[in-house]
């Protein structure tokens, strides 16, 4: 790649269906060397597992073939070299159709993939479960760079670490080593600031009143060869770039000090952001560690069949009204028929002497689960329907009951380093083993990041709690900005403070035993709180939150999105000074 003290590489997708114009936008928006995208999740993994059952030859994310198809030249002509994990389950599937993409379109580009995440195949040899659609193990940035430094133009891979998409082309072009620790830490940290693109920029922003995010801009990260960076924008494009908008995307998905991966472990309590003037984040600081000896490893498979049907109940006795349907449905269904799992939820959307129906009535939800499809479609809808003229007075559903629909479970598991076979296919079919890390650090938590419930003195500031004179009940969201996410079962809450007096009333208020009152559906759960100072933030850790997985769709919010907008909707008794 070519040698420049500052490497612009940007982002036009978060997920697989972000902005489909974003690589336009991007490409046509300014100067980039790097273009990176995103298209992998855990439930991403469990569809694409599910289109390669159909069809062997898919398995990749198809709408990037068609971003190329209307960019693949404009981007070799402006010289941007392209990244991106779209490869999914087949990463040489889409190589080889975007060459012959290229070819149909007579441009010439070298196209690369790295492949060896794909586990299923040895799942015998490396002690998997049996019934798995899909095995990933995460990998790093070196294979990515092998492809770059062999003179690759565009890049695909199949389950990287989303940060390795940024840290790849860094270690080409800087010529980082395995070594390069701190500059390796700085990379992962400005790759998970881009990995969920606009969110950077004032997506899903806690104070999104602030800047106008009807359409917002992709992020560019100008990363320098000490690791460090500058989040920034194209010019005249939406959203904002601020330290807020850096801060909520570092606590995204993440939790405690160390934020290990298969190159580096990045200490984020070691991140500074200083605002670098409009639309510019400065990033420094970053400390690296050597990862951990094992790599995580994703594992999808089908856990069962569920279904939803939802009960409209309006005007006056609605806690009777529902009462009354569970108390039929449980006699309507014998046990031989009865789902394995019955879950009712009612919502009060209903307001009293309401001006409109819709706001008169309030929604009960039942989920079901099972493993015959049978008991959770045909025997459920033959049960709900038959209560149609036997039930409570207004009934109806928001939806006819349907035929239930499959559902995945995910969770993540260890796999050795040394057992992973890292691949690096070149553009010219040469094949590069990339070795996993020659240091590693042992994956058990130092003491600094030991869990607790009752937050222990390590959890502690260390100065006495402050005192800011009266109090007044509101919710906490007018002092605080909180981003929340997933992690195959559990979920995180990241919360900050925006000024120095609102952070040590945080860190000294918002413990686990508050967040436990707060967030009543947090109870019984393990919850794990860690501190970082320099983002003036707290990270809280919900073990199984989100039960199986998004997939599994087993709680209202399944990826927890707007856990930490909850969060903040809460009130409590906040200092006046600080309001």
């Amino acid at each position: 790649m070519r040698s420049r003290a500052v490497l612009r590489i940007g982002n036009a997708s978060g997920f697989y269906g972000d902005r489909f114009a974003a690589v336009r936008e991007m490409l046509t928006g300014g100067p980039l060397d790097v273009l990176t995208g995103d298209y992998l999740a855990e439930l991403t993994m469990l569809i694409l597992a599910r289109d390669r059952l159909k069809d062997p030859s898919l398995g990749y994310a198809r709408t990037f073939l068609r971003q190329m198809e209307e960019c693949l030249g404009l981007a070799r002509e402006r010289g941007v070299r392209i990244v991106v994990n779209a490869g999914g389950l087949n990463p040489a599937r889409l190589a080889s159709a975007l060459r012959e993409l290229a070819q149909r379109q007579g441009i010439d580009v070298a196209v690369a993939h790295v492949e060896g995440d794909d586990l299923l195949p040895r799942r015998a040899e490396l002690g998997l479960p049996e019934g798995l659609l899909a095995a990933n193990a995460y990998l790093g940035g070196f294979g990515i760079a092998a492809c770059l430094k062999a003179g690759a133009e565009l890049v695909v891979t199949g389950r990287v670490t989303d940060a390795a998409l940024v840290a790849g082309p860094a270690i080409a072009h800087f010529g980082w080593e395995p070594g390069n620790l701190d500059a390796l830490a700085g990379a992962v940290v400005a790759g998970h600031v881009l990995e969920c693109g606009a969110q950077a920029t004032g997506g899903n922003y806690a104070f999104f009143r602030e800047h106008d995010v009807t359409r917002p801009g992709f992020p560019i990260a100008e990363l320098h060869a000490d690791g460090s960076s500058v989040i920034t924008k194209h010019p005249g494009t939406g959203g904002a770039v601020t330290t807020g908008t850096v801060t909520a995307q570092l606590l995204y998905e993440t939790a405690g000090a160390r934020y290990p991966g298969p190159d580096v472990t990045a200490r984020l309590d070691t991140v500074r952001l200083r605002q670098d003037g409009p639309d510019r984040v400065r990033i420094d600081g970053a400390c690296g560690e050597p990862p951990p000896p094992t790599l995580k490893a994703g594992l999808n498979r089908l856990g069962g069949h569920r279904n939803e049907v939802v009960f409209v109940l309006t005007g006056l006795d609605i806690e009777a009204k529902a009462a009354l349907v569970r108390r039929q449905l449980a006699d309507a269904l014998p046990p031989q028929d009865r789902p394995a799992e019955l879950r009712w939820t009612l919502a009060r959307t209903d307001h009293p002497d309401a001006a409109t129906e819709e706001t008169a009535s309030a929604l009960l939800r039942l989920t079901a689960r099972d493993r015959d499809p049978a008991k959770v479609g045909r025997e459920l809808g033959r049960a709900t329907v038959e209560l149609g003229l036997a039930g409570y007075p207004g009934f109806h559903l928001t939806a006819p009951p349907g035929p239930g629909s499959p559902y995945g479970v995910f969770t993540a598991v260890p796999v050795a380093a040394t057992a992973v076979e890292h691949t690096a296919v070149l553009a010219d079919g040469r094949r590069i083993t990339i070795p996993p890390a020659p240091v590693t650090r042992p994956d058990e938590s130092p003491p600094d990041d030991t869990p607790s419930d009752e937050n222990p003195p390590d959890d502690t500031p260390s100065d006495p709690p402050p005192w800011y004179g009266p109090t007044r009940r509101a919710p906490l969201g007018l002092v605080a900005g909180a981003r929340s996410g997933d992690k195959g079962g559990d979920a995180n809450v990241g919360v900050w403070a925006r000024d120095e007096a609102g952070w040590r009333w945080l860190a000294h208020t918002l413990t686990v035993r508050r967040l436990r009152e707060l967030l009543p559906e947090t109870a019984g759960l393990p919850v794990t709180r860690h501190l970082l100072p320099n983002l003036r933030a707290l990270n809280f850790t919900v073990t199984g939150l989100l039960g199986e997985g998004v997939a599994a769709q087993a709680r209202f919010d399944p990826q927890a999105k707007a856990l930490g907008e909850w969060l903040r909707s809460r009130h409590l008794d906040i200092p006046e000074a600080l309001l």
